[in-house]
């Protein structure tokens, strides 16, 4: 525990919101649990909420306002002093947060791979030509489609329950999600197989657990401080600068992944079309003794990217997407910048 968290008067009430889906309720018990080890006296409470994104499900995320659907409720309990604290998949998290708001502590990272789940087969190798596999990720359906071009591409929204069900009924012969989700949730015996960065690189933070606060709690900032975990938050921060360079959207295949090696910072990107017929990529190690140093990782690994041409498949996917959605359908929420589609 620093010395700031020291000095700061221990708080007798803390109130965590969160998205009310099953992932979501055990990272904010996750977090409520981590805050009674620290203060046993403190009275921390969890304010479960159903969010924008939680209730449209008949549609991809990019047609109706983004990531930022997840967080926006969350962010306005915040605002009115009804929630202290409030706990995200970081995946989840828009690049820029709104004015007001910061992402005080990031916790250690669960593991960042995709998952491979079928009932009838163990590897996507495995499936048949023609076998309908189940993802909402942009990203994840271009891997599929390079790798793996015999096979159909389906959409999959819901929770991750809603997600199993769907499989377990046979509407997919398999689903790909996030491996730290169904681990978290004690499922991780539904794992087939762990697709590994080399083959499916992950979505920037995927893994990682965010905690966001209003930026003028400092207070509350010195709280959660020894829950920050330091070398989790300099991957995702050089992830997440990534995203933050390239305008990367829902709309958009992008892939970040950093993890620490020999002392350094090794950071890959990729961006792509969704059919995969242009795939660019780029990759960059520093010793990332800062997280401005990490950042600036991130910003070249970017700029290698846009060198290569990025910033030409983030404008043809968006003006594809404002052709097909039409003049008339903006989102009931605005769109802030994210990495990929929430709740992999």
């Amino acid at each position: 525990m620093n010395s700031e968290t020291l000095s700061a008067p221990m708080p007798r009430t803390l109130v965590i919101a969160s998205r009310e889906s099953r992932l979501a309720m055990w990272q904010a018990e996750h977090v409520q649990a981590a805050l009674h080890k620290l203060y046993p006296s403190c009275d921390v409470k969890i304010v479960g909420m159903t969010t924008r994104g939680d209730q449209i499900l008949d549609r991809t995320l990019s047609k109706v306002g983004g990531k930022g659907l997840f967080v926006k409720e969350l962010e306005q309990a915040l605002a009115e002093g009804r929630a202290d604290v409030a706990v995200h998949s970081l995946k989840d998290v828009p690049m820029e947060l709104p004015e007001g708001f910061a992402l005080t502590a990031i916790m250690e990272r669960e593991d960042p791979r995709d998952a491979f789940v079928s009932n009838d087969y163990d590897s996507l190798a495995a499936l048949p030509p023609g076998s309908v596999v189940g993802t909402s990720s942009l990203r994840r359906e271009s891997m599929i489609r390079a790798r793996f071009p015999h096979l159909d591409v389906k959409p999959l929204r819901g929770n991750l329950d809603t997600r199993l069900t769907k499989l377990d009924r046979g509407d997919y012969a398999a689903i790909i999600l996030a491996a730290a989700g169904l681990k978290r949730l004690g499922l991780g015996a539904r794992i087939r197989a762990l697709i590994e960065p080399d083959d499916s690189l992950p979505a920037a933070g995927q893994g990682a657990l965010g905690i966001e606060i209003r930026a003028d709690r400092a207070d509350v900032a010195a709280w959660l401080a020894p829950l920050h975990d330091d070398a989790t938050a300099k991957a995702v921060e050089a992830e997440r600068m990534v995203s933050r360079a390239l305008g990367g959207s829902c709309s958009v295949p992008l892939a970040a992944y950093a993890q620490w090696r020999d002392g350094k910072l090794a950071l890959r990107g990729t961006i792509s079309t969704p059919d995969a017929s242009r795939v660019l990529a780029a990759q960059e190690a520093t010793a990332a003794a800062t997280v401005e140093e990490a950042v600036a990782l991130g910003r070249r690994v970017a700029d290698d990217l846009i060198a290569q041409g990025a910033l030409d498949i983030v404008r043809a996917l968006a003006d594809a997407a404002h052709a097909a959605d039409g003049p008339n359908t903006a989102p009931d929420h605005p769109t802030r910048t994210g990495a990929g589609p929430a709740s992999e």
